[in-house]
């Protein structure tokens, strides 16, 4: 055992924390602020990598755990631990932070200091939610990351901004009040807000009265992640807070805060409740392919470049549910796979355009058209993303894309039928705005002077197109870690169908 892996995670969580503390009493100088960002988020990733160079891939349960008493009364422990699914979903989040800071070298003008310290504040915010495992801690995180985010929205977007974040922030905040009534609940009954003792009580039935409150306790936890997902009907506030938000927050909320919505649903959702998850798993496949249909529709018909990858992701984030709600190893292990691809795709594609607005101060994909000849280097890499996005073979959309399908095909036939349309859709709608976007002739005469992607901007790029293809061409990489934390999380379910998805993907 390494010497470090005891503590760890708490490195890992509280790095970025402690960065942005220190940040507090920096001058103010705006070069120097940001390459300390930057520092402290690359040493957070380097720490992350950690966690894969010794994590133990055949073993289903949490490892790296750390187990404190923090608060004797109530009894709140300082409970941390990760297993396939939350390490891939930390490394994610340290891997898109210091591209985020990258990209916003020479976005963010004013109040610099301000931006990275909600920056770094907010990659702690996240990394908590993913790695604790007790719900008050978990409750806590979840709620710290509505702040940093709202005031990143509220101070640094564009156009109605403040309306975007009060938005987000009364959506979400409202939605988790349903989950901290359904954590209460499960206090009051087995005196631990700890995950795994709670699990255990309820298994072996030692909840009083669990079995009539199950419903109750589902859907306040449902409502809770489906609102952060976004899931059908739920979504509403999603394209606001993308549009206004600075290139950064798009990123790391389509790519990180979205995730914690399906992680919770996996974690908790079906951890804690699987009677009522398989009990309510048809109509929530429902919503989810309305949501993979209805985005997708929705992203065809948007003259907005930001909001038609906005309404992406509520198409991608609907495949994600749906392999959730599959009961398959295949449906689980291509949910998790989405979540990670769509983090990195996506969140290029925000990164995209946010560099073609600090250009034309538009992102109408009206004002556009025969960018192509003028940058090329931008159209390669925005060509490469996309279809990455879309579901291109050897690019790391398809292969969660055709986990889960395969999942919902074992599930019920017509589930896989109705979300195969959605991969069909978004090539019509990404396809289409690349057309209009980069080929034809140049309407305006100054995107034939535009300029073309500099060196900083090509190395915020990089690392995700490169992650994109490995996750294409190799995604035992990442399955083989993920298998055994889903296959532990199907164990309840007596009816669970379906090979190791390794085994899919290697025949």
């Amino acid at each position: 055992m390494n010497a470090l892996n005891p503590m760890i995670l708490t490195l890992v969580t509280f790095v970025p924390l402690a960065g942005a503390l220190l940040l507090t009493i920096f001058p103010r100088r705006d070069r120097d602020i940001r390459v300390f960002a930057l520092a402290i988020s690359l040493i957070d990733f380097f720490l992350s990598l950690h966690l894969l160079a010794h994590f133990h891939r055949n073993l289903a349960g949490f490892q790296y755990e750390i187990d404190r008493v923090w608060i004797p009364h109530p009894n709140i422990h300082y409970h941390l631990g990760i297993d396939g699914i939350s390490l891939w979903l930390v490394v994610l989040t340290t891997f898109l932070t210091p591209l985020c800071v990258l990209i916003s070298w020479h976005s963010i003008h004013d109040r610099v200091k301000e931006f990275f310290i909600l920056l770094l504040i907010l990659e702690t915010a996240m990394i908590g939610v993913f790695v604790t495992l007790d719900l008050f801690a978990f409750y806590f995180f979840w709620e710290a990351t509505l702040i940093p985010m709202a005031l990143l929205i509220g101070m640094y977007g564009h156009g109605r901004k403040v309306y975007a974040a009060v938005k987000f922030f009364l959506y979400t905040m409202i939605a988790s009040v349903f989950m901290l009534a359904a954590i209460l609940w499960l206090y009051a009954r087995v005196g631990s807000f700890d995950f795994v003792t709670i699990q255990n009580a309820a298994r072996s039935g030692q909840v009083a009265d669990f079995s009539s409150a199950s419903l109750w306790l589902f859907l306040g936890f449902f409502i809770a992640f489906a609102v952060k997902v976004p899931l059908f009907p739920f979504h509403t506030w999603l394209p606001d807070a993308h549009v206004e938000a600075p290139t950064a927050g798009s990123v790391l909320l389509a790519g990180v805060l979205l995730k914690m919505g399906t992680y919770g649903l996996l974690r908790f959702n079906l951890g804690l409740f699987p009677e009522q998850a398989r009990a309510n798993a048809p109509w929530i496949m429902v919503l989810a392919l309305i949501g993979i249909i209805y985005g997708a529709l929705v992203a065809m018909v948007q003259p907005n470049m930001k909001k038609l990858i906005a309404y992406s992701s509520i198409s991608h984030l609907g495949f994600v549910v749906l392999g959730i709600f599959s009961f398959t190893q295949a449906g689980l292990d291509g949910a998790t796979y989405v979540m990670l691809a769509h983090g990195i795709s996506t969140g290029g594609l925000f990164m995209l355009a946010g560099i073609l607005y600090e250009r034309r101060h538009t992102y109408e994909i009206s004002e556009y058209g025969g960018l192509a000849t003028s940058m090329p280097i931008y159209s390669t890499f925005f060509c490469f993303v996309m279809l990455a996005s879309v579901g291109l073979p050897l690019l790391n959309g398809f292969v969660g894309e055709f986990l889960v399908l395969s999942g919902a095909f074992q599930a019920r036939p017509i589930y896989g039928i109705l979300g195969a349309t959605g991969v069909i859709w978004s090539a019509c709608y990404l396809l289409w705005m690349y057309q209009r976007v980069f080929f034809g002739q140049i309407k305006h005469k100054v995107n034939a002077t535009l300029p073309d992607m500099n060196f900083r901007e090509q190395l915020a790029l990089w690392p995700a197109c490169i992650v994109a293809l490995i996750m294409g061409v190799a995604p035992l990489l990442w399955l083989n870690a993920i298998d055994p934390a889903v296959h532990a999380a199907l164990t309840p379910y007596v009816n669970f169908a379906g090979q190791f998805a390794s085994k899919v993907v290697g025949q």
